[in-house]
């Protein structure tokens, strides 16, 4: 096959699949195309969340324009297409800018010319947006064996993809760790690791001192900017910040990881348009479909291995949330009871919470939430 991989070089610099799969992530950011390979195929690929009018027009030009839009089943299933593999649009003669309507505009017509030709070559592609927190909406084109334009892009094996994933939920280390005074809980410890695709910090604070080999009291918390920073009313993501941490203290103590994943795992630009299609009368989940995501895409390596560092194996774990003590479960991690943390209820994020606890499973009993605090 012309091009192949590069061979892996030995050595102490030798290049991990975790570093791979980090350097395509960036060139789909940058604007880039990436080509993926999956033994014979070959797929080459560019997000539509970073291309350009120029770069559009050069992909389309190389893939002598048999270039496709791939979208996700949940973004399909928003135009009214049953497609669990998700669907490609056929873009000969379209242009950049009618890109966004079929890729996350609400109010779009189902393309008359879409097929339900999804594969895992197109999945492993919008596994690299998420990896860059682009939108999963993706410009490809199927190559042959025969040279191309794409030749010069970098290359991402399949199988580097799926094991740089493994590597990135394990090789996590230690940093630094220093003591916090924290208003109404005391003095903590934050304890600081450093790993995964992207190398991004994460956060294990400790609070009080815990017995780290007994059950630990846990609160696995994800980042979510205007909740926890600047106090928006539209989730209870501060009030649940602030209330895990003053329950570790009042049960002696116990850990919360805070992670690095905005927006249940989608990134901060998709979270804010997403809060967009929510002022206009959509629920979280619905919002997040019309940009292609699913209901949940955030994941829980970093905590199990921030977790398995310190030495904790067992937890009780403060959450209203099902899913997420799965998660640790299936990683090994005992779950041996959940207590529930809960924020105050406004007029701005009832409904938000409402739709937690019907769609999305979480233990909330809204009505004797909001009974309890009249």
């Amino acid at each position: 096959m012309n091009n192949p991989l590069p061979t892996a070089v030995a050595g102490p610099f030798a290049e991990t699949a975790a570093i791979r799969c980090e350097r395509a992530a960036a060139e789909l950011r940058a604007g880039r195309p990436l080509v993926l390979v999956d033994g014979d195929r070959r797929l080459a690929t560019l997000a539509v969340d970073s291309c350009t009018p120029e770069s559009f027009a050069r992909f389309a030009r190389a893939a002598g324009q048999q270039h496709y839009l791939y979208l996700t089943a949940p973004r399909a299933q928003t135009l009214g297409i049953t497609a669990p593999q998700g669907i490609h649009v056929p873009l000969a003669g379209h242009d950049v800018g009618e890109l966004p309507a079929l890729a996350y505009l609400r109010d779009t017509t189902a393309p008359a010319d879409a097929l339900p030709n999804g594969d895992a070559l197109d999945a492993a592609s919008v596994e690299v947006a998420r990896l860059g927190l682009l939108l999963p909406a993706m410009v490809s084109v199927r190559l042959g064996d025969t040279p191309s334009a794409f030749d010069g892009c970098l290359h991402l094996d399949v199988a580097a993809l799926r094991e740089g994933a493994v590597q990135a939920g394990q090789d996590y280390e230690l940093v630094t760790r220093s003591p916090v005074p924290l208003r109404e809980v005391g003095m903590s410890e934050f304890a600081v690791f450093r790993g995964g695709v992207a190398q991004r910090d994460q956060v294990a604070v400790i609070v009080g001192n815990p017995d780290l080999g007994g059950v630990v009291p846990v609160r696995v918390h994800s980042s979510c900017l205007t909740g926890d920073l600047f106090g928006s009313l539209k989730c209870d993501c501060g009030d649940q910040l602030r209330r895990g941490l003053r329950t570790l203290k009042e049960l002696g103590g116990g850990i919360l990881l805070y992670l690095d994943q905005e927006g249940r795992g989608t990134g901060i630009a998709a979270k804010m348009r997403a809060y967009g299609y929510q002022h206009e009368g959509l629920d979280t989940i619905d919002a997040d479909a019309q940009l292609g995501f699913g209901a949940d895409e955030r994941r829980y390596g970093s905590a199990v291995a921030m977790l398995r560092a310190l030495g904790v194996q067992r937890i009780q774990l403060l959450t209203n949330n099902p899913t997420k003590v799965q998660h640790l479960r299936n990683a090994g991690i005992e779950v041996v009871g959940c207590v529930p943390v809960t924020g105050e209820i406004t007029a701005e994020n009832e409904q938000y919470l409402r739709t937690k606890a019907a769609r999305a499973g979480h233990h909330l009993d809204v009505d004797a939430l909001i009974m309890a605090a009249q």
